[in-house]
């Protein structure tokens, strides 16, 4: 108990220092818009709106968020300032847990299925190989056996940089080099992780958007040769997004959802952006849950995403 205590005290500490720069940014903000005024009316409420956009939750998700506080205003007649942290804090709750995945709670949660097949999409420099190495490094420590296939056969670094991960977490990995047919590799990754029984299946693919046709069809042409092993194939298609670039994020999460059925998303380098608040729009705009966070360095940093959690680290102490 005591060890499992220690844990969870280290993830919130991990949480709250990687959404500081989004909490400050947020609350100065929220500060200034509700400035001497004792209830909330519509200068707040407009003021409110800027704030939420400026702090890259987007136009849409903001829109929604304001037109639920104006029924609330509405509905009670009188709304005092003092209330309305509560209530943004539980429309934003509402907001990230609409799609969430109660089954996957942490990585000791127990899987779906096995091989639990996980393919990565997202383009080149938002984390996506770390983001691979570090779920094969939480996976094996929750006491999954993980395998890794180098599908992002574009480039050489992305297969030299996915070997250096495999070997820094102590796990096997598929790969055939440079220029090699990716759905190639994904297949013999499936049946050497079905040979040895392994429990995770993490597979790797190029970054490149400028050809969204050419993406989807490697894509789709990935998943049909994976399905002739394990019929339902991948289980998760991950999404890897950075949430450093706020508005970018979220139109390279249109041009994926578009191009391929992603059904997962994880948030990148939250702990060096003030643009935490693009998590809300992101998941609130597609319709995709949210899976892990990044908020640092170690391997340990990335986290499995809960929205209670994440809210109650924005929201305290405000």
């Amino acid at each position: 108990m005591g060890l499992f205590s220690f844990f969870s005290r280290e993830k919130k500490e991990t949480l709250n220092k990687g959404l500081e720069k989004t909490k400050t940014n947020f609350f100065t903000r929220l500060s200034k818009s509700i400035l001497g005024k004792s209830t909330v009316d519509d200068e707040v409420l407009d003021n409110l709106e800027e704030t939420l956009i400026s702090s890259d939750v987007g136009v849409d998700t903001t829109l929604k968020i304001i037109g639920n506080i104006q029924e609330r205003v509405k509905r009670d007649k009188y709304l005092g300032i003092s209330e309305l942290n509560g209530i943004l804090k539980a429309e934003i709750a509402q907001l990230l847990n609409q799609h969430h995945d109660d089954e996957f709670e942490d990585f000791s949660s127990p899987l779906t299925k096995k091989p639990y097949v996980i393919l990565v999409v997202g383009v080149n420099g938002v984390g996506k190989t770390t983001t691979i190495g570090k779920l094969a490094y939480q996976f094996k420590q929750a006491g999954k056996s993980v395998m890794l296939g180098a599908s992002d056969t574009f480039r050489a670094a992305a297969v030299d940089q996915l070997t250096i991960w495999s070997e820094r977490v102590g796990v096997p990995i598929v790969s055939q080099g440079m220029n090699a047919d990716p759905a190639s590799v994904a297949y013999d990754t499936l049946q050497s992780a079905l040979s040895k029984d392994t429990d995770v299946v993490l597979i790797d693919t190029a970054g490149r958007l400028h050809n969204k046709v050419g993406l989807m069809n490697e894509l789709t042409k990935i998943k049909k040769v994976m399905q002739k092993l394990v019929p339902d194939a991948p289980h998760e298609v991950l999404l890897v997004l950075d949430a450093s670039t706020g508005q970018n994020a979220i139109e390279q999460a249109r041009q994926f959802t578009a191009a391929t059925e992603v059904n997962a998303l994880a948030l990148t380098k939250l702990d060096g952006t003030a643009k935490g608040g693009v998590i809300i729009g992101i998941s609130d705009q597609f319709k995709v849950p949210v899976r892990y966070i990044g908020l640092g360095e170690k391997m340990t940093d990335l986290q499995v995403f809960n929205a209670e959690e994440f809210v109650d680290s924005l929201f305290e102490n405000n």
